[in-house]
This record gives structure tokens, C-alpha cells and sequence, in this order.
């Protein structure tokens, strides 16, 4: 990629872009699907954006990466654990032994400099994404509407969250499928048939849109094309029927609450 910079732990952007690649393709290998996903799937995915990263300052003295996420199968926990113990990586002690370990594993680099979060089957944080069938779609990362997703279902979604999402956005068309451009169906889809996980996103999308519209670091031109696309999603989402449920929990509305505190672990 050509990313020399470091973040503040002294990590250089490169390494974590080559440790996650080499994770993934020790998984083809060994025929285990695993993909890269978060701020660092945006990177991976977003070859030629290294400039905009740079002025929205995500790149160069602040910090971009500090760990690696990454999404699996749950056919696979054995043989990821013996993978990345072959690879160096040692499993999280206090989790092992926790009722979590089905679900999440986290190791640590071989230099414990930094840590290896793998999910299995869905992403179960503020709301639930399913990646059962997704994983083959796309490699080394997660598809990109998945990404968007992963990043709109942030109910306390920060400036670093939204600066990722615009460089996304910048790179990519919208499309109906999965082939290089964000997949607005299957975004529609998630969300036209779960109403907190549409108030969420399409609240963010529109907090998106104005924190866009405000950076001084982009061009008018810029501006315009990322808030042209998330008015394509939004539109496109209003759009979409919704599911019986969906439509019974939009009449209980924000009275009762509609996500999951999500706790971190390493907080």
C-alpha cells in the first residue's frame, strides 16, 4: 500500500494492512474464511485515497489502526485457533475461559503490540449483522456494504467512525450488487426489517450527511458527491417494503429502547 505511517502505539499503517492480508490468505489455505473488516477494511478497500485519509487526518501523527478485526464461521473457531496460534498469536487468556469464546476470540501479536478480535457468524454489537453466506463474497474484506453497516449500527458514533465512512463513500459507487460498488439492497434489506437497526443507521446517515457538509477538508466537489450517495441510500432504503415487524416496532418508535450497550472489553 505504501502507508509509512505510523500510528501512536509506533505501528506503521503497512504492517497491520500485512499482518491482516497474511491471516487471510493463511486462511484460504487452509480453506478457512475469514475477512478483514473495520477502519482497516476501508483502507484495504480504498486503494488512491491515501491523500483524503491524510487530510482528514487519518492517516500521518494520528492514530489510524490500533488492532485488527476480522470475521469468520463458527465451523471454523478449531481451526482458526490453530492457525493463529501457527502464526504466532496467542489466545486472550481472560476470554478463554469465558462463555464469550464461542462467540469472539482475541489474540494477541506475537510482540503484543496489539490484538486480533475474530467474530464468528454475526457481528452482535449495537445490532446484529450476519455474515452467515457473506464471506465468500468478498476478499481479503468483509463486502463493502457490510462495512457501511458495521459502521452505521454505532449508536455513539465518533468523528473517526464518520471520517471512515466518507472515505468509503469517496471511493465507491452504489450499486444492487456486490461487485466493487456499496450494495444498496442489501443494506435496504437489513433495515427494512428491523426498525432499531433503521433508526440508527438512517439517523447517522443523516448526521453523516451535515458532519460532510461542515469539513473543511474537502472540496465542494467532494462534499457533494458523498452526500449525492448517502441520499441515493436513504432514498433507497425509504423505499424498500417493509416487514410485518418491522412496522410494528416503528409504532412503539424511540419509547423504549431499541439497541444493545455494547461492553469493551478493553476499555
Amino acid at each position: 500500500m505504501g502507508a509509512q505511517e505510523s500510528s501512536k502505539v509506533g505501528i506503521p499503517a503497512e504492517e497491520f494492512v500485512n499482518q491482516a492480508k497474511r491471516i487471510v490468505e493463511e486462511g484460504e489455505k487452509r480453506g478457512i474464511h475469514i475477512r478483514i473488516m473495520g477502519a482497516l477494511a476501508i483502507f484495504i478497500h480504498s486503494p488512491g485515497f491515501e491523500d483524503l485519509h491524510r487530510r482528514l487526518k487519518r492517516l500521518g501523527g494520528d492514530q489510524i489502526f490500533t488492532d485488527i478485526d476480522l470475521m469468520s464461521y463458527s465451523k471454523h473457531r478449531k481451526a482458526v485457533r490453530k492457525m493463529m496460534e501457527d502464526l504466532g498469536y496467542t489466545p486472550d487468556r481472560a476470554l478463554l475461559f469465558t462463555g464469550q469464546w464461542g462467540k469472539r476470540h482475541i489474540y494477541h501479536e506475537p510482540k503484543n503490540r496489539f490484538h486480533v478480535d475474530v467474530f464468528f457468524d454475526k457481528l452482535d454489537m449495537c445490532h446484529v449483522i450476519d455474515f452467515r453466506g457473506r464471506l465468500e463474497v468478498d476478499s481479503p474484506t468483509i463486502p463493502l456494504a457490510d462495512i457501511l453497516l458495521e459502521k452505521m449500527q454505532i449508536v455513539q458514533i465518533n468523528e473517526k467512525d464518520l471520517k471512515d465512512c466518507i472515505v468509503l463513500l469517496r471511493a465507491h459507487s452504489i450499486g444492487e450488487t456486490d461487485e466493487d460498488v456499496i450494495n444498496v439492497k442489501r443494506i435496504a434489506d437489513i433495515l427494512s426489517d428491523d426498525w432499531g437497526f433503521y433508526y440508527t443507521a438512517t439517523t447517522n446517515l443523516n448526521k453523516l450527511k451535515d458532519y460532510t457538509l461542515a469539513l473543511k477538508e474537502l472540496t465542494e466537489e467532494e462534499k457533494k458527491d458523498v452526500v449525492t450517495k448517502i441520499e441515493q441510500i436513504l432514498d433507497y432504503v425509504e423505499k424498500t417494503p417493509k416487514s410485518a415487524k418491522w412496522q410494528m416496532r416503528a409504532k412503539i418508535g424511540t419509547k423504549k429502547k431499541w439497541y444493545k450497550d455494547v461492553y469493551d472489553l478493553f476499555q
